[in-house]
């Protein structure tokens, strides 16, 4: 049997944005095992659908070239219409997480008037020329909401390796994603913290580019692999504590029965 490595090498990559996609366990597992969604399998296609708790959410990974490889729908409720958000392959898994661990979070406070550009201007994002949208100080990644023409009110976020190339990835969310949602989602985006990736480069779109910073690790391959289970076990315990059961009341002793 081949020997297990003790250590692991670790390219941790700056601007998050152009880390690549990840592993999509990330999102999932968590969902799955800390959240309580549920999911569905079919052996025979490629996909993921989960389910939340009150059968109000649905998220489907769903591997399509020609479009976005995450959607997030979610039902109408009461003081909200029906929305949705979706995610290109290469949106990183830890920004995508920072809409779902929001979703999830009892004890969330789910502010109206949050604002979606505030972590973007606090990390010193700027107004594209000519336009309402904000670019990163790099360049690649701009936000934009759009106005009357296409979608009223929608938001997208796009990184691109360059002005004039092709989307590497695109994040979208319909005109009624609850503000506070997108918000965690650029919050995430704008994070200085550079992202751990393993694997072969060809997962890292940007690698070998100068457009970003590349520092490799070597760490214990047992602290690689316990990564997701800390992830999952710090989420489970946002889950406030179910009440402690009242003791069964004492029955008083039974009088004994006649004797012949």
């Amino acid at each position: 049997m081949p020997k297990i490595p003790e250590i692991v090498d670790v390219d941790f990559i700056a601007p998050r944005h152009l880390a690549g996609g990840g592993d999509p366990a990330w999102v999932t597992v968590p969902l799955h095992r800390a959240c309580g969604w549920s999911y569905g399998h079919d052996p025979l296609m490629p996909r993921v659908i989960l389910s939340s708790p009150d059968q109000k959410a649905l998220l489907r990974l769903d591997p399509d070239p020609d479009g976005q490889w995450w959607t997030l729908h979610h039902a109408q409720q009461p003081d909200r219409p029906a929305w949705y958000a979706s995610f290109g392959a290469h949106t990183p898994v830890e920004i995508i997480a920072g809409l779902t661990d929001a979703l999830t979070n009892p004890a969330a406070h789910h502010a109206a008037n949050a604002d979606p550009y505030e972590p973007l201007l606090d990390a010193g994002w700027m107004p594209a020329p000519g336009k309402d949208d904000l670019i990163s100080p790099d360049g690649t990644a701009y936000v934009e909401r759009l106005g009357s023409t296409q979608e009223p009110g929608a938001w997208f976020v796009t990184a691109r390796l360059g002005p004039d190339r092709q989307p590497l990835w695109q994040a979208r969310f319909g005109e009624h994603t609850p503000p506070h949602l997108i918000t965690s989602f650029t919050r995430a985006l704008t994070d200085p913290s550079p992202l751990p990736r393993t694997g072969t480069p060809v997962s890292i779109p940007a690698y070998g580019t100068k457009l970003v910073t590349r520092t490799q690790r070597e760490l214990p391959a047992v602290q690689v692999a316990s990564a997701l289970e800390d992830r999952v076990g710090a989420l489970a315990a946002r889950r406030p504590a179910a009440p402690a059961k009242s003791p069964a009341p004492r029955r008083p002793p039974a009088s004994p029965g006649r004797t012949r």
